[in-house]
């Protein structure tokens, strides 16, 4: 089980970066001042990272909550 949570985080970590490099190249390339880019890209930056906390944050309730039930079902096949 761990070894998948490893390759999920991974993913996640993945997604994350590509999204964020992907943003600051569309920014980067789109027609507007270079200060007003850099706010944009701020602004952005911010939103990228508490949505990838949210999203993070709900990853490891459904994480518990699948722990949880398989300890369940384990403890009943044993008894």
């Amino acid at each position: 089980m761990s070894n998948n949570e490893g390759k999920g985080t991974g993913f996640f970590i993945g997604f994350i970066a590509g999204v964020a490099v992907g943003l600051a190249i569309g920014f980067l390339y789109a027609p507007r001042p270079g200060e007003e880019t850099r706010e944009l890209l701020k602004k952005k930056a911010g939103e990228a990272k508490k949505k990838a906390e949210e999203t993070l944050e709900k990853v490891k309730e459904t994480a518990a909550e699948v722990k949880k039930k398989a300890q369940q079902q384990l403890k009943q096949a044993e008894e």
